[in-house]
């Protein structure tokens, strides 16, 4: 019985800390998006206002 509830124990935890690996990399995804587009935003505003106005 208790070889079956560190099984358990085990099976649980492991469960756990996949979940918050993939919770990690879908957070980390998205604030690598985020930088990416904040810097994406400076630089074509940068580009915009430095373009001859006709």
């Amino acid at each position: 019985m208790i070889g079956l509830s560190v099984a358990v124990g085990r099976f649980v935890e492991a469960l756990f800390w996949a979940i918050f690996r993939v919770a990690g990399v879908v957070a980390g995804g998205v604030l690598l998006a985020a930088a990416i587009a904040i810097t994406a935003w400076f630089v074509l505003r940068r580009l915009w206002r430095r373009r001859p106005h006709q």
